[in-house]
């Protein structure tokens, strides 16, 4: 029966097998919950078709939270995404990522991957590798069990809640879900798969997770954005044969470790942070009429 515990152990069961990280998922899903490939796929692909209907919507989307807070950001970037220093591709992923964000903000149907919290970050960074590499379906859905695979390790051995971990906890392990997925896409090895994890992961530790008014706006919806470029930046670094000195086992452990130190005024409490400036204090008494 295939077990796995860490991304290590992940990597090595793909390379005994000669197979994609996807497919050791797949297989530990059929063995441990009793779900047939086909099943799964179609599950994953319906996840898929509500991250793609979130995201265009999210980049149609003029409509304003009910605090105020976020709205439209996601339109106007979209709309700016030829003129800007990082090209199309990336300014679209991170459109996307607002876009999406902006959606659960206005309670629109999302995919929590692995949080609603982050749930821009991979759907926008796989769209835009999608996009650009011309993947077809079937492959994005591999991408998409790829990223489950990281997501399970992670929460196996840290975190991906902001309540325990800060924002490193949800928006660190979306990053490396999307570049995990990303390296797949790009038709990468299970050993760069798991480098892009750790490159992406460990230049997040110790992001605080400090909501104003303790809403999941700002500065969520626009950290979604850059966390999205992120992921496409561990990818491309992994592709190109950048290794991470600390491996991808121990940035999870030192995610966790820092998760678990971290005061609880940066973990998701709004009682530090941002949410504790002049600003957020004022937007917070404007938010609750207080």
């Amino acid at each position: 029966m295939i077990s796995f515990n860490s991304i290590a152990e992940l990597v090595e069961l793909a390379q005994k097998a000669n197979c994609p990280i996807s497919q050791i998922v797949i297989q530990w899903e059929m063995e441990n919950n009793f779900v047939a490939e086909e099943k799964q796929r179609a599950m994953m692909l319906k996840n898929w078709q509500v991250m793609e209907e979130s995201l265009k919507r999210g980049l149609t989307n003029y409509e304003k939270s009910v605090s105020g807070l976020t709205g439209g950001d996601a339109v106007k970037l979209y709309a700016y995404r030829q003129h800007g220093y990082t090209g199309e591709a990336v300014l679209s992923a991170a459109a996307s990522a607002v876009g999406v964000s902006e959606v659960n903000a206005v309670m629109g149907r999302i995919v929590a991957c692995p949080t609603a919290g982050s749930c821009g970050i991979v759907p926008a960074a796989i769209y835009a590798a999608a996009e650009k590499n011309g993947n077809n379906i079937d492959e994005i859905v591999d991408a998409l069990f790829t990223a489950s695979g990281i997501g399970m390790v992670v929460e196996a051995n840290a975190s991906i809640a902001g309540a325990y971990g800060g924002c490193q906890a949800e928006c660190g392990t979306a990053a490396g879900m999307a570049a995990g997925a990303l390296v797949h896409l790009a038709g990468g090895t299970p050993e760069i798969v798991g480098n892009a994890v750790a490159l992406a992961i460990k230049n997040l530790l110790g992001l605080a997770c400090d909501p104003v008014a303790g809403l999941v706006e700002v500065p969520c919806v626009k950290r979604n954005g850059f966390i999205a470029v992120h992921a496409m930046v561990a990818a491309d670094m992994a592709m190109a044969g950048v290794q991470s000195v600390i491996p991808v086992d121990d940035v999870i452990d030192a995610l966790n470790r820092i998760g678990r130190s971290m005061p609880s005024s940066i973990k998701e409490t709004a009682e530090g942070g941002l949410a504790t400036t002049k600003t957020g204090l004022r937007l917070t008494r404007e938010i609750f009429g207080k």
